[in-house]
């Protein structure tokens, strides 16, 4: 059988921030550790390197899992591959956000989306632009506030999707996933996680701290989105490529 893999020929486009020390996590977390273990020439005359690493689930370029807010969704190994895997669209909002940092994507803005390109394809993965990325890794910018720890939380100042939107998403369009370049799906300021909840129940994971989408076009991408395969997990590290035919 032979497998058509010409989309492949297009030009890549990496959607991933480093992991690192300056990583940024939620403010209740204690980020990326990255530890040597060897580092030199070994006895026998070569050189070895040997390093490891720990950290939260959730912080940089990451995927929320179905159970991280409904106890009878998806883990992480859970969730098949084909909502991982496929065309892309950007709904643009960065002009919204810079007259808000509260913005939060509205059911308008899908339909803005549809009146110029047409109805939201099934089986999409949908990308939101709020233009966030631009300020990481200043977590000062990013978050609204440098402050760690819970006192931290009502400092919080950041666009995110509506959970009206949300539940319009996925009452009337059959998306696979779906991802922002925000810490989170929710705005700063959620108290209740509305949209997380929405997502979360209806299985269909998400991908935050998204990088780089003032570097692709509006639809016509393909994207793949592969997290760090944890059992039972609640979220991982996500490397995510968009595919520009």
């Amino acid at each position: 059988m032979s497998i058509d893999f010409s989309f492949l020929q297009g030009h890549l486009v990496d959607l991933t921030h480093n992991y690192s020390s300056e990583t940024i996590y939620w403010p209740t977390e204690e980020g990326f550790k990255l530890e040597t273990e060897f580092d030199g020439i070994t006895e026998k005359g070569y050189y070895y390197s040997a390093k490891k690493f720990s950290a939260p689930e959730h912080g940089g370029t990451h995927m929320d899992a179905p159970i991280h807010f409904a106890k009878n969704g998806k883990t992480v190994d859970q969730i098949p591959l084909h909502q991982l895997f496929g065309q892309a669209i950007v709904i643009d909002v960065s002009k919204e956000v810079v007259k808000n940092p509260d913005y939060q994507v509205s059911i308008q803005d899908f339909g803005n989306w549809e009146s110029s390109f047409g109805k939201i394809p099934d089986g999409v993965i949908v990308l939101l632009y709020t233009g966030f990325g631009k300020y990481w890794p200043d977590r000062f910018k990013y978050l609204g506030t440098s402050k760690t720890g819970k006192e931290a939380l009502t400092d919080l100042h950041f666009p995110g999707l509506h959970p009206d939107a949300a539940k319009w998403l996925v009452e009337n369009r059959k998306i696979n996933a779906i991802g922002l370049d925000t810490q989170s799906i929710d705005y700063g300021k959620s108290e209740f996680f509305e949209t997380h909840r929405i997502l979360c129940t209806k299985n269909i994971p998400f991908f935050e701290n998204v990088a780089n989408l003032d570097k692709i076009p509006v639809s016509g991408i393909f994207v793949i989105a592969l997290p760090m395969k944890i059992e039972g997990g609640s979220g991982a590290p996500l490397r995510l490529v968009a595919i520009i035919p």
